[in-house]
């Protein structure tokens, strides 16, 4: 299934499954359950969800609904850094032993087709491409063999990087926390239609110009290994992102550096999931 958070008819949030250009809203039908998409990971209600989809009509077209973010109210998004080769050696960095992590937060992300917002603090806004994985399964200590029971689906990410303010100092959280400057979406696609270790293509596009090509086989940390990191210092719960870590490529490391700008249209795409897509304005002040 495609599952999407968004606002209704009556502005207020809701979400669904996508089934082709239409969309039946989950709200009116598993409301008293599970009122969200967080709510419908945390209560094992996604049979429920696939038992409404062949069931009840779709009411709503896709292409009129303003969207979400997947999970617009996530406990914890943690995201992994210089976890491709071609981007620890672009910054000059080293690999590591054990994943690079910092932590975004849920005010720092749009949804697909909203504005990622440029503030005026800086002009070195910087794209990152990347896979994300949402936990439906949560634990402490979650051995990596057991890691794929423990993702409930997968969606695309845009790590949208204010690059000055995160090389002021080398803790990187201001600078990956602007206010929408990251994206996610545009829907989350369960993990039943993705096998476990299959092969995603990531690839990121500015005005139509690749820009970053990677796949999960090129990551220095798999996901179950990061999985297994993350949990042992931190139980993971249900509705929780993982966002993967982003490949070489990054505007911020080209010749002459290449940041967005007011006006830019950035996509980043996995095979099996879909494309994010996102224009770039200047935030006003």
């Amino acid at each position: 299934m495609k599952l999407i958070s968004f606002l209704n008819a009556q502005q207020q949030p809701s979400y669904g499954v996508v089934l082709g250009e239409d969309v039946l809203d989950l709200g009116p039908i598993l409301g008293a359950q599970a009122p969200d998409l967080k709510a419908l990971i945390v209560g094992k209600r996604l049979d429920a969800a696939a038992q409404a989809a062949r069931t009840h009509k779709p009411t709503l077209k896709y292409a009129d609904l303003t969207l979400l973010p997947v999970i617009p109210n996530p406990g914890k998004i943690i995201c992994v850094g210089l976890n491709y080769a071609e981007h620890v050696r672009e910054t000059g960095r080293e690999v590591t032993e054990k994943p690079a992590l910092f932590v975004r937060f849920p005010e720092s992300q749009v949804a697909h087709g909203q504005d990622m917002l440029r503030p005026p603090e800086s002009v070195r806004f910087d794209y990152e491409g990347e896979i994300a994985i949402v936990i439906g399964e949560g634990g402490r200590r979650i051995k990596e063999a057991d890691a794929w029971k423990h993702v409930v689906g997968y969606s695309c990410y845009n790590d949208g990087s204010i690059r000055d303010w995160q090389r002021e100092v080398s803790q990187w959280t201001a600078g990956k926390n602007f206010a929408r400057t990251g994206a996610f979406g545009p829907w989350m696609v369960t993990a039943d239609e993705i096998k476990p270790d299959q092969k995603l293509t990531l690839i990121t596009r500015l005005n139509g110009q690749e820009l970053q090509r990677a796949t999960t086989e090129m990551m220095i940390h798999s996901i179950p290994r990061q999985i297994a990191h993350i949990s042992t210092f931190v139980p993971l719960a249900a509705g929780d992102v993982i966002v993967t870590g982003t490949p070489g490529g990054v505007g911020d490391k080209r010749t002459p550096p290449l940041y967005m700008k007011h006006g830019d249209v950035v996509e980043i795409e996995v095979d099996a999931v879909g494309i994010l897509r996102n224009t770039v304005r200047d935030e006003k002040v």
